[in-house]
């Protein structure tokens, strides 16, 4: 029987496709950036800090139908994400997926923020998207995907999670705006949205997972992979009509009051 994580998937075939996904060497990025290998695709895994990390990453997307490589850059910088782009342009020509995954957050409550924090939490959000922005025209064909990650907190109050959900309200009202003026360019730009996510026994506060999971309509609470499938589906050609959404992928979990 074929290992699930290594095996090639036969539902999406994006075979020839370049990808780069930020944040993509721990948890929902790398869950992202191995769907996206194991359909085809060529992945840039993107990373900040740790090289250890990356070399793991890279070592667990082994024998999938795509290829991955790892570039480090912080992509809250200009001249960084200026040049992680040049380089991909340089060894790929192009770039036809960019998915914005990395985030910060620093849990503070609302009527006593760390300001300067919060403000990181923001850039950390919007920045790695307002400067590559300008390069997509050029960089992307006319069947380009922009994806976003986005959380449930940008709608609902989570405690201490003010600086994370404004800042990811600030990122899906940039989805809107990216969505209407690359458009025209071919360019797609969309966000998933989710609640907290199941990663495994590593999983902290398990009885809230527990509550979360029994109110779930299916029965269990949304897992990276989830994600990663509906981002999946994103960058396929047949997802080209769909434009400046924000799709929750929480089994339903928000239909309930």
């Amino acid at each position: 029987m074929s290992d699930p994580l290594t095996a090639p998937d036969p539902s999406v075939r994006l075979d020839g496709r370049v990808a780069l996904v930020t944040g993509a060497t721990r948890g929902l990025g790398l869950a992202i950036a191995r769907k996206l290998c194991a359909s085809g695709c060529d992945v840039i895994l993107n990373y900040a800090h740790s090289d250890k990390d990356a070399d793991e990453a890279l070592r667990g997307l082994a024998g999938l139908r795509g290829t991955a490589l790892t570039m480090r850059a912080d992509m809250t910088a200009r001249d960084a994400v200026a040049r992680l782009l040049g380089a991909i342009r340089r060894r790929f020509g192009r770039l036809d997926v960019f998915v914005h995954n990395a985030a910060s957050w620093r849990p503070m409550p609302a009527i006593r923020p760390d300001v300067a924090a919060l403000h990181g939490d923001v850039a950390a959000a919007l920045n790695p998207l307002l400067f590559a922005a300008p390069a997509f025209e050029g960089l992307m064909g006319d069947d380009g995907r922009v994806i976003a990650v986005s959380s449930v907190g940008a709608h609902s109050v989570i405690p201490m999670y003010v600086s994370l959900g404004v800042a990811k309200a600030a990122l899906e009202s940039l989805v809107r705006y990216l969505a209407v003026e690359l458009g025209p360019h071919g360019v797609t730009v969309n966000g998933v949205s989710t609640t907290k996510l199941d990663k495994g026994p590593d999983t902290p506060n398990p009885e809230a997972i527990r509550f979360l999971a029994r109110r779930t309509p299916a029965g269990r609470l949304t897992t990276p992979e989830d994600v990663a499938a509906v981002v999946a589906l994103l960058s396929t050609g047949e997802a080209a009509w769909i434009n400046g959404q924000v799709i929750n992928v929480d089994g339903g979990l928000g239909l309930l009051s």
